[in-house]
């Protein structure tokens, strides 16, 4: 039996863990796929740092790094470790003018530095910055998807998210949004596959419709 021809390594999105991708389902025989969990972070740690430890946890460098939200910035921040890696991100953003104005204003007022991140076991506070907020139902949802309540880890990863400097966008990377995402809006969003009805959250409530898109996007290496 051959083995699969394309390796893929999924990174959740801010405080997500593996959960979120439960229902994207590719072909076994095509694709093999490994998720990178969140590692807590060191004292002091660039983004560029942590993204080079993530990388050092890739066995194959030929490869996918498919990043959902914050997960596709350091899926970006990556790709500098693993030159012959592709990047696809969803729900995400290319570079720091692709953020909505509010995280302009967090990152000037330094907003994210006084954010009650010890307070993140309520469900409600994280999604909105995370998700979105939404129904009862889906916040006790969130409650299973969001499952890294670090505040360490939750502390750095806001603030890596708002301060992102990243102003030139890398023409390889391969975007996949919704057009119904309020965390990163459409209309900030430049050459993306877009979703009709996606959402921030929409890996898990249109994870068929990501599974086409990466179908598409997904090429042998």
């Amino acid at each position: 039996m051959s083995q699969p021809s394309i390796n893929l390594y999924f990174i959740p999105g801010m405080a997500a863990g593996p959960e979120i991708f439960e229902r994207i389902h590719l072909p076994g025989d095509q694709f093999q796929t490994t998720i990178l969990e969140w590692m807590i972070p060191d004292e002091e740690e660039s983004l560029q740092q942590y993204a080079k430890r993530m990388a050092e946890r890739v066995t194959t460098p030929k490869c996918y790094l498919v990043g959902v939200s914050f997960g596709g910035v350091v899926a970006q921040e990556m790709k500098a470790f693993l030159p012959e890696s592709k990047v696809i991100i969803i729900s995400s953003v290319k570079t720091k003018d692709e953020m909505p104005t509010r995280f302009l204003f967090a990152k000037k007022s330094r907003l994210y530095q006084v954010l009650p991140t010890g307070l993140v076991v309520n469900t409600k506070n994280l999604t909105r910055f995370a998700i979105g907020p939404r129904s009862k139902k889906r916040l006790q949802l969130y409650d299973i998807y969001l499952s890294v309540r670090n505040k360490k880890y939750l502390d750095w990863a806001i603030k890596m998210m708002i301060c992102w400097p990243r102003e030139e966008a890398d023409p390889e990377v391969q975007h996949i949004h919704g057009d119904k995402d309020i965390v990163f809006p459409i209309k900030n969003i430049n050459q993306a596959f877009v979703i009709k009805g996606g959402t921030h959250a929409m890996i898990i409530y249109k994870a068929k419709a990501v599974t086409v898109a990466l179908l598409k996007l997904l090429k042998p290496l």
